[in-house]
């Protein structure tokens, strides 16, 4: 059994193949193109968001599952190196590794992704003694999860009974339907969205009105974070929105920046700030991130993040 951790993260775990130029569109008909980097690195939703709360010092633990494969060791790895609790991912033979293949232009990216043992995450895979030993609860890729999505409104009741604050990150639907999430809402504290997102769940409209209509399915004290960009990031709670701005940083890949976003914020919550201060530390660690290729070489420690926000 995993020690006591601040945070338990649940989800999917997974390698990103980063293809990374100006030229990284593939043209079909056999068309050779040389690219400036190809690497393969952590990936998933979930996994950034474990190293980014840890890398602020909050103690994490990981539930998921990967295959007895080379990727699979990749992400364990990964996760062992940068000291995240790996005792409760779960290894199975029986399907691979899930991958991402990530084309990157700098200006904007694609991704592909072999769903693999992605999906395959279970609410079993959550005893309740690991509920009992954290203080907050996430679950990213939510679309992604096609085993534990339908038990994910009694894990976030079995956590908030257990006394958890808990957080999702829907991250895109593949399948586009959109609306089979909006029943969650009303079982969890925080929901974090970008701005392409939280158009397809309203049907279309923009961010801060998006967010109203969103925070409507919510509980009381319900929180819905919009993630913007280079424009910041607002959040609405009990009808009053905030708003900050972003950070300026020399940007190289955005891999991986809402989930650090998603880390900065918790890291608030979990220190006891403010809903303003809460969108400020998910925005320096969202802009941080984005120095080094990859999702997460440049997350930044608690240090770093208040040298920016005091900057």
């Amino acid at each position: 059994m995993p020690e006591a951790s601040d945070v338990l993260v649940v989800g999917e775990l997974n390698v990103d193949v980063i293809v990374s130029g100006a030229d990284a569109v593939p043209t079909f008909g056999q068309h050779e193109q040389i690219v400036d980097e190809c690497r393969v690195t952590l990936g998933s939703s979930s996994a950034i968001f474990a190293c980014g709360v840890r890398r602020l010092g909050h103690a994490t633990t990981m539930v998921g599952v990967v295959g007895a494969d080379m990727f699979g060791d990749v992400v364990r790895d990964a996760l062992h190196e940068r000291d995240v609790d790996t005792s409760a991912v779960v290894v199975d033979p029986r399907t691979p590794t899930g991958v991402t293949v990530i084309l990157n232009t700098g200006a904007d990216r694609a991704l592909l992704t072999a769903p693999g043992s992605i999906g395959t995450t279970r609410r079993e895979h959550v005893p309740a003694e690991l509920l009992r030993r954290a203080r907050h609860l996430h679950v990213g890729s939510v679309f992604l999860q096609r085993d534990l999505r339908p038990e994910l409104p009694a894990l976030f009741d079995d956590a908030r009974a257990a006394g958890l604050t808990t957080s999702f990150d829907p991250n895109w639907d593949p399948a586009e339907r959109w609306t089979d999430l909006l029943p969650l809402l009303e079982h969890v504290d925080v929901v974090f969205v970008n701005e392409a997102e939280a158009e397809q769940l309203t049907g279309g409209l923009p961010a801060t009105k998006a967010a109203y209509a969103l925070a409507e399915r919510m509980r009381p004290g319900g929180t819905v974070v919009v993630k913007r960009g280079e424009h910041g990031a607002l959040a609405v709670r009990d009808g009053t929105d905030t708003a900050v701005p972003a950070y300026e940083v020399n940007v190289v890949d955005t891999t991986g920046a809402g989930d650090s976003f998603d880390a900065g914020f918790v890291h608030g919550m979990l220190s006891g700030a403010g809903l303003g201060e809460c969108l400020a530390l998910g925005a320096g660690c969202g802009s941080l991130s984005t120095r080094a290729a990859g999702g997460t070489d440049a997350q930044p420690d608690a240090g770093e993040l208040t040298a920016l926000l005091r900057g």
